[in-house]
């Protein structure tokens, strides 16, 4: 009787499966890019919050670093030691626990700890596991199942902001009748309410089918790359004491940070800077309250899932460091624009098409290029230290614009992250794989 061969077990799992549970559970972790849906009623002269854009900001900034941290600190050793599941499940619940806990509390300090602290953190502890996991499943196609994996978390925002206003696009009115949970007469609370007993349900569900492969996996008809190559996309495994000092990390760390420095600006501050810059055009409240909610909830929402499949494949064809310089040059030229066209329907529409696309792409590619730099073996607990970047970003974009906003001197919020951007796609252009220093000869005794 023969055996199966190690590289092949008899039976495997569809691997397709895990990709639908990663899709699942980054659908819920995307429910952070609908904050914008709840800044207007947390500033309303008339509601009972009185929040001003920078505190509103605060609280998002808070939330992105806390899940930026979280998953360097704590979710990429943990899912490595006792596999994605426990780590998903955990991240979920602790999601959802945090924004009940903003609806029971109901203030600044409530929303901060439980939407900002512990909603960040369950994002941080569940973000990480879907990802590594694709990775190994799909060696064979890292750019494009990397996108797939995270475009959840893009897609989520279209669903959790469209929830509070009707699925309403444009002229396409999906749900006639009914103009969602605050035309419905739901309060803040009541939608935290709602979302963090969902987040929960649901990241628990799907976080059940996120195993890693067998030992020893590889897809039919693949092989991977030569031991010891150093060209190799993958081939050369770095630990993350080793990565954190070759330039290369850094050159991604930096790009990746300006990346995320806009276009988590743009998520935070797309319906105030909307409403701004439409009411000066003579657009009324009421119309331009809906503009921006269909740029923020279908454009951007929409366009950030589709950039992390699309760039993802994209990449696997031209390869990560083109991709990544493509990318960032073109985000650097569109926040600079979007300044000037964002006080126009159709110019708010454009901007967020083109930055959300743009934004989605790091996600795809980042871990990406992490592993083919680094190695597919330690992308659970490497990646995470690349995507600190995320939370530096995360802090600098959504304040810089909220501080603006509040300063009636937006200019100054798009024009530094353009240039930044821009900055990006020249320190990638000079980046080249990382090869280990050979070893010194011994001495002779």
């Amino acid at each position: 009787m023969e055996s199966a061969s190690p590289a092949a077990p008899a039976k495997v799992m569809n691997r397709w499966i895990v990709v639908i549970g990663a899709i699942v559970v980054q659908l819920c972790l995307g429910a952070i890019y609908a904050w914008s849906a709840f800044t207007g009623k947390l500033t309303a002269a008339d509601g009972p919050f009185h929040f001003t854009k920078t505190e509103t900001q605060i609280i998002f900034s808070v939330g992105l670093l806390s899940f930026a941290v979280i998953m360097a600190l704590i979710a990429g050793k943990w899912q490595a030691k006792v596999g994605p599941r426990i780590v998903a499940i955990t991240g979920g619940i602790v999601m959802g626990l945090g924004y009940v806990l903003a609806a029971l509390l109901n203030n600044f300090w409530g929303i901060l700890i439980g939407v900002g602290f512990l909603g960040g953190a369950g994002i941080g502890l569940a973000y990480v596991c879907p990802i590594a996991t694709c990775v190994k499943w799909f060696p064979d196609k890292k750019g494009l199942i990397t996108g797939l994996a995270v475009a959840g978390f893009g897609f989520g925002a279209l669903i959790w902001v469209k929830l509070t206003e009707g699925f309403k696009f444009g002229p396409i009115n999906l749900s006639p009748g009914w103009t969602g949970l605050w035309g419905s007469g739901w309060s803040v609370a009541d939608v935290f309410l709602l979302y963090g007993v969902l987040f929960a349900a649901l990241v628990l569900v799907a976080s059940l089918v996120l195993v890693n492969p067998p030992a020893g996996f590889k897809p039919a008809g693949w092989n991977p790359p030569v031991p010891g190559s150093t060209t190799a996309s993958g081939g050369v495994d770095f630990s993350a004491s080793e990565m954190v000092r070759t330039p290369q990390f850094w050159s991604l760390f930096v790009t990746f940070m300006f990346g995320a420095t806009s276009g988590l600006m743009v998520i935070g501050i797309i319906k105030l800077f909307g409403m701004d810059a439409l009411k000066q055009g003579g657009v009324t409240t009421d119309q331009a309250s809906i503009i921006t909610g269909t740029a923020m909830g279908l454009f951007y929402a929409l366009f950030n899932g589709l950039g992390r499949i699309i760039w993802g494949w994209i990449s696997d064809r031209t390869g990560r460091k083109a991709a990544i310089v493509a990318m960032s040059a073109l985000q650097g030229v569109m926040m600079i624009a979007f300044y000037f066209i964002g006080g126009s329907e159709v110019g708010l529409y454009i901007g967020a098409t083109i930055i959300g696309f743009n934004f989605g792409g790091n996600f795809a590619l980042f871990p990406a290029a992490t592993a083919d730099f680094f190695g597919n073996k330690n992308v659970g607990t490497n990646y995470p230290w690349v995507f600190m970047s995320y939370g530096v970003g995360g802090v600098v974009g959504p304040i810089l614009g909220g501080l603006m906003g509040d300063a009636n001197a937006w200019l100054w919020a798009f024009l530094p992250a353009g240039i930044a951007c821009l900055l990006g796609a020249a320190i990638m252009l000079a980046v080249k794989p990382p090869q280990r220093k050979a070893a010194a000869p011994a001495q002779a005794q």
